[in-house]
């Protein structure tokens, strides 16, 4: 089922003024730092007769998948859209399944006819990603040239196996979260930024790194006072059973290290020297600084992108951001005395590599003349 303008706007409408308000601020504010890294075009002037052009090129259209069914995240939406909107995507398509009522989440449906997509495609996992990727015939819905957005570990094999036909994102995996904190920070706020993770899903890792033993001891004990009136208690606890560690660093050297090596999507610090601390982190999603600085902020509402690389992929990727939806097209633009001055080079080097056909499309432009 493909749900068109007119519905979308219908549910935005039927928004609870407080929700629609909400939604409003988060997506001000993410539109409001994505403004700030829109890319721009250049042009260098690399010697006299030679310039190159890198002009910035929205794509025509895109695919946003927002996670729905059991748990529905409009805010996912929310950072995969306005980035695009940014860019100056031309066409946006969203995919996000039904719940167990057959119904797509009222709030993500209001979502969609805030931010005006082309339409939505009431489907889940597989099925949805094949659905951006390739189009929908029947309903009018073409393919997309590129798929964002997080999802389940099928969506995530989707968006793998369709990559060489479409672009995306990165495979997102299960989110993750790491808290590196000492005394004087508080066990109960790193015992609830640690539960926050792991409301995420059961396969959720949820780490704690410290240089201080006693101090994960009362962390480790104010978890299981908050896990006790959790309203996602199950989750969070085989999430944390499973995925749920403390690593306990000799010095704060070690700990950095092996934050680095282990890249997570999100990082809470609260230690001190704070400030000389986050400097020294090279590989992580998302960075969240101090202790008034919770994940559920960079989540819902900073205007951060909370589309963030897992698995240790944050060791080379970023987070989600306007340049994912466009690209840089090369533009050369060379005149004859351009051409001349580079005309033994390029002459060398194709002989050097065997390719005389190369040499001879150069040297036919200069037959008959003295240059």
């Amino acid at each position: 089922m493909v749900l068109e303008p007119a519905e979308l706007r219908a549910a935005r409408d039927r928004l609870q003024p407080e929700v629609r308000h909400a939604l409003d601020q988060a997506i001000e504010h993410v539109g409001r730092f994505a403004a700030t890294h829109r890319p721009v075009s250049s042009r260098t002037m690399v010697v006299p007769g030679i310039e190159i052009e890198r002009r910035w090129a929205p794509l025509a259209r895109i695919g946003a998948y927002a996670p729905g069914g059991s748990a529905a995240y409009p805010s996912s939406l929310v950072m995969t859209v306005v980035p695009a909107q940014v860019a100056g995507v031309s066409a946006i398509v969203v995919a996000s399944p039904a719940g167990q009522d057959g119904d797509v989440d009222p709030v993500l449906l209001g979502v969609a006819g805030l931010l005006e997509v082309d339409a939505l495609i009431v489907a889940g996992g597989a099925q949805a990603i094949g659905a951006l990727a390739y189009g929908l015939a029947d309903s009018g819905v073409e393919p997309v040239d590129r798929i964002v957005g997080p999802g389940n570990a099928w969506v995530t094999a989707a968006k793998i196996e369709v990559s060489g036909g479409v672009g995306i994102d990165f495979p997102a995996g299960p989110s993750e979260g790491m808290v590196l904190a000492t005394p004087p920070a508080d066990p109960r706020w790193v015992a609830a930024d640690l539960i926050t993770q792991a409301e995420h899903g059961p396969d959720s890792p949820a780490i704690l790194v410290t240089t201080d033993k006693g101090f994960a001891d009362a962390v480790e004990a104010a978890i299981d006072v908050r896990l006790a009136s959790s309203g996602r208690r199950s989750i969070i606890a085989r999430a944390l059973r499973d995925h749920g560690r403390i690593v306990l660093a000799p010095n704060l050297d070690e700990a950095i290290r092996f934050i680095n090596a282990y890249a997570p999507e999100h990082l809470s610090i609260d230690i001190e020297p704070l400030e000389a601390t986050v400097e020294r982190i090279c590989n992580a999603g998302s960075v969240f600084v101090g202790r008034w600085a919770p994940e559920s902020a960079g989540d819902y509402a900073t205007g951060a992108n909370h589309v963030l690389p897992t698995g240790g992929l944050a060791r080379a990727s970023g987070a989600l951001s306007v340049d994912a939806f466009g690209k840089f097209v090369q533009v050369q633009r060379i005149d004859r005395v351009g051409l001349g001055s580079i005309r033994k080079t390029i002459s060398t080097l194709a002989e050097a590599e065997g390719l005389l056909a190369h040499r001879d499309a150069v040297e036919i432009r200069f037959e008959g003349s003295t240059g």
